[in-house]
């Protein structure tokens, strides 16, 4: 079944590169506060001048939370004191960086970027909002010291996970810090087309020669997200138009396409597309809506709407895995795929039930985009959103890397 949900029905296709090209939407882009000096090319294509801060939040996005926190209204105050109880967001964290970092097999230390780029994101959010000039301070010098430093990414296969969500995440947080005089951004840039990319471009490129579908969703999406936030902190068009081709239809798990593998619609009426790690467990599952959902916030933030993609195809998978992590049941067709150098045959049956219900703090920027932006009835992300609020960021959610999979702090950054 693959009908169109009338709760999905939307008339109205929302053009972000339209609004760009446009003089009033330049003018009114302008009046945000974002960083717009030219009007866009054709759609899907990079901008010919990309705005900033343009990754995960842009500079209407930094505003509301600086005037809604300062008005102590919820549910941003409420977010608020979830970054500021945060131990990584204080001011006094000293850098740890590294010249190699180990992911993967002998002599693991990738602990030690993970906390570094979670303190620097928190660090530079206090400073935009906030207008604390010790955490800016503080997250100038954390990227430095990683930009001065960092030379190697290495491990087993593991090192492309590292190089993708490491990779997205640090640009994010060198993004927040643009123009901050204390921070070295050619510096940073530099380390991340030497050290980063040429992994990212690896992995998507050759599948660390494996099968084509032998990796799961996450380790296409966390490598692609790098590729366009590196294309954004660089300005290079280049690499910004590699991620957003690789996410609508590129070969791998982590395309769209193969990313909601089957569609459905529920006895409520609500369109609902199969995840292609639900049979594999939910915290994975779950990721997946981050790292999905940061290169769909990205390029929207830069006029490319990839949340609306195929009939909106993330959102119905955005709706299957809250519905069945609220304890709903939901529709499941057999998984099979071919693993190893050799494509060896797979098959997963059932839905997965392990560490269903895991909190991650991935739904605000999912419902405040379908349910605010677009007015589209998203029952079960509305749900999980709520369920979650007000959402935490790393170190909020253990100290394992799972923990540190997602910048977090949509509540206060996303709320509308």
């Amino acid at each position: 079944m693959s009908r169109t949900s009338p709760h999905l029905h939307d008339n109205r296709q929302v053009s972000r590169r339209g609004l760009l090209k446009s003089a009033g939407g330049l003018a009114a882009a302008v009046a945000l506060g974002a960083s717009v000096t030219a009007a866009a090319t054709t759609p899907d294509a990079a901008p010919s001048t990309f705005t900033h801060p343009g990754m995960l939040h842009n500079a209407g996005d930094i505003n509301r939370a600086k005037v809604r926190v300062a008005a102590a209204s919820d549910p941003w105050l409420s977010g608020w004191n979830k970054l500021i109880a945060n131990p990584h967001s204080q001011a006094g964290w000293t850098p740890r960086a590294t010249a190699t970092i180990i992911r993967g097999g002998t002599g693991e230390n990738y602990s030690l970027i993970y906390n570094d780029i979670a303190t620097a994101y928190q660090n530079a959010l206090r400073w935009r909002i906030g207008g604390t000039e010790a955490n800016a301070r503080c997250a100038a010098g954390i990227l430095n010291a990683w930009a001065r430093t960092l030379t190697t990414l290495t491990g087993n296969a593991d090192r492309f996970l590292a190089a993708g969500i490491y990779g997205w995440q640090f640009a994010n947080a060198a993004e927040l810090m643009r123009g901050y005089d204390g921070f070295d951004l050619s510096a940073f840039q530099q380390m991340m087309v030497n050290v980063f990319y040429p992994l990212n471009n690896g992995f998507l490129t050759h599948h660390n020669d494996a099968c084509i579908t032998n990796y799961w969703a996450n380790w296409d999406l966390c490598n692609t997200a790098s590729i366009l936030a590196i294309g954004i902190l660089n300005e290079d068009s280049a690499k910004y138009d590699q991620a957003v081709a690789y996410a609508k239809s590129g070969a791998g798990n982590g395309s769209l396409a193969h990313a909601v593998p089957y569609l459905y619609t529920d006895a409520n009426g609500y369109a609902l597309g199969q995840w292609q790690e639900s049979g594999r467990d939910q915290g994975h599952t779950v990721m997946g809506m981050g790292q999905m959902g940061a290169i769909c916030e990205m390029a929207w933030n830069q006029g490319d709407d990839l949340y609306s993609y195929d009939s909106k195809r993330f959102l119905k998978a955005a709706q299957y895995v809250a519905k069945y992590n609220l304890g709903k049941d939901v529709p499941y067709t057999a998984y099979t795929w071919g693993s190893g150098q050799n494509c060896a045959q797979n098959s997963q049956t059932v839905i997965s039930a392990s560490s269903r219900g895991q909190v991650r703090p991935v739904w605000a920027m999912l419902h405040y985009h379908y349910n605010r932006r677009l007015s589209l009835d998203d029952r079960y992300v509305s749900q999980m959103c709520s369920a979650v609020a007000p959402e935490g960021g790393g170190g909020d959610y253990g100290s394992t890397s799972g923990g540190y999979d997602q910048l977090g702090f949509g509540t206060l950054m996303y709320a509308k």
